[in-house]
């Protein structure tokens, strides 16, 4: 695990502060999204957090946005080491705990109310549960990052059949290339940093994000075409520390839980909106946006799912299991 000096230092001061203040009631609340709530979905999730549980407890709680103490797996590291006590994190949850990476099987959800409705029922608590025996860290609700979709430079993607021949650059997970693999293009993974310059030199000629990422980092300024295909749902994992949770009282477990559940819905809210108005301003922007019908879909579907759930059940062992409830539960939603 690599810090940065200042990382160091902000971790130093939390251990300090913990060992100076044993057995106070404070909160360390921390996620890796800005902290301007009106736009964040995780900064939005953690001021609504923070509002309730100190509007209704005698509990502190401080916040540590934009990854003011590391990326998101030293966050979860922290967390469970109790450094920190709360972490909003998205995909650093699989890295702890195998059995959420099953949540990013493409084209799994065919609408973001399907995903809350696993995401809050039956299946999703399961989940919690099988990950708080792994890790250590609890989840009290689920938030959202959103859909990922596809952008070029090139041509309009209407199906697999487009993507041939293409290069997209992918996160440095072996799901996203197999993902783009089954599709027909051809996976690069490269890092997030230096993303821009491999679409504006062509080492790349697209990507996948979240709309709200595309635009607020400018890549819809390097590429032409994106098609809202929503190939994985990215949720989001309120955790907390369970050593903690269970240190407070029941009724300072049942505000936190709740602060928990209505933070989470507001950050999907928060996403929702985002994604909304940055489709409609990379239009105003010049992208051309398509959308796919259902059949559409279904044909993407069809070419990426076998891959990926082929790939899934050999590095989950026992817990591949977790494919086939997650399938079950999305039918009986739909």
């Amino acid at each position: 695990m690599t810090f940065t000096f200042a990382k160091l230092a902000a971790t130093a001061a939390l251990t300090l502060g913990l060992a100076a203040t044993a057995g106070a009631q404070t909160i360390r609340v921390a996620h890796v999204d800005p902290d301007d709530w009106t736009a964040s979905k995780k900064g939005a999730a953690a001021h609504i957090f923070k509002n309730i549980v100190e509007g209704e407890t005698d509990l502190t709680v401080e916040l540590f946005p934009a990854g003011a103490l590391g990326n998101e797996t030293e966050l979860v590291g922290q967390a469970q080491e109790g450094l920190t006590q709360v972490a909003l994190v998205s995909g650093a949850m699989s890295k702890i705990c195998p059995a959420a990476g099953v949540l990013d099987i493409p084209y799994t959800f065919s609408s973001a109310t399907i995903a809350w409705e696993v995401l809050d029922g039956e299946f999703g608590d399961a989940l919690a549960e099988h990950c708080l025996e792994q890790t250590g860290l609890r989840t009290l609700a689920y938030g959202e990052t959103g859909f990922r979709n596809f952008t070029n430079g090139t041509r309009e993607i209407r199906s697999p059949a487009d993507m041939e021949g293409l290069k997209f650059r992918v996160q440095p997970i072996p799901l996203y290339v197999e993902m783009v693999k089954g599709l027909g293009g051809e996976p690069t993974p490269i890092a997030w940093t230096e993303l821009p310059n491999a679409l504006s030199t062509g080492v790349v000629d697209g990507q996948e994000n979240p709309v709200g990422v595309i635009y607020n980092n400018g890549l819809h300024k390097l590429q032409k075409f994106m098609t809202l295909d929503g190939h994985v749902y990215a949720a989001d994992f309120i955790v907390i520390s369970d050593e903690f949770y269970q240190s407070l009282d029941p009724a300072q477990q049942q505000v936190v839980a709740k602060a928990a559940k209505v933070a989470g819905t507001m950050g999907r809210a928060i996403q929702q909106w985002g994604t909304a108005e940055g489709v409609n301003k990379v239009q105003e922007e010049g992208m051309q946006v398509y959308s796919p019908t259902a059949d559409e879909i279904a044909a993407f579907a069809e070419k990426a799912q076998p891959a990926v759930v082929e790939y899934l059940r050999g590095e989950l062992g026992d817990d591949a299991v977790w494919i086939d409830r997650l399938q079950d539960a999305v039918a009986a939603a739909q």
